[in-house]
């Protein structure tokens, strides 16, 4: 085959798969109460879902929002791969919310924070109000205030709160545009 063939076909399966995973990005936004669109310019996903819960997902951020209690709304996210940073104003998501990793379970009921996957771990940081973090298989964790965050590693040792330095939050958030 051509290398003008190759590349069209390349460009072609691209295209597919690219259609298949908007498709599956709405449809399961629709199933969750989100509505889902691409920030213009960026490879950015933005769902905004009811009572006002907006979550950014950075370019290949693996995750699928979770309905636990089966209400039509999402009251959860399980993230597998990169970050998100998500918006749940106090006193309107009931019941709050949690973004699940492998290493943590980060929880809230109205803030703004950011939660990242990368290498076996996952990394916390609230930007306003509090989130509370523990590991899946354990009921002690810790609660996060503004500036805070906290990196979670495969393991039973304890979690550790820390201020993040300036450098290494502006590097989080530019990833969202932020």
């Amino acid at each position: 085959m051509s290398a003008s063939g190759r590349y069209l076909r390349s460009l072609m399966a691209c295209m597919l798969a690219c259609v298949f995973w908007v498709a599956t990005a709405s449809a399961q936004s629709n199933n969750s109460g989100c509505t889902f669109r691409l920030v213009a310019g960026t490879s950015r996903q933005i769902l905004r879902c009811q009572e006002g819960l907006t979550i950014i997902a950075e370019d290949g951020a693996r995750f699928a929002l979770v309905d636990r209690d089966r209400n039509g709304s999402a009251d959860a996210v399980r993230l597998r791969r990169k970050a998100l940073l998500l918006d749940a104003p106090a006193g309107r998501v009931r019941g709050g919310f949690a973004v699940v990793t492998p290493q943590a379970i980060a929880a809230v009921r109205g803030t703004k924070w950011a939660v990242d996957v990368a290498r076996g771990k996952t990394s916390v940081f609230v930007v306003k109000g509090r989130v509370a973090v523990q590991r899946p298989a354990s009921n002690a964790g810790v609660v996060l205030g503004p500036g805070e965050g906290v990196d979670v590693e495969t393991g039973t040792g304890t979690l550790t709160v820390k201020r993040w330095p300036a450098a290494r939050v502006s590097a989080l958030m530019a990833r969202f545009g932020q």
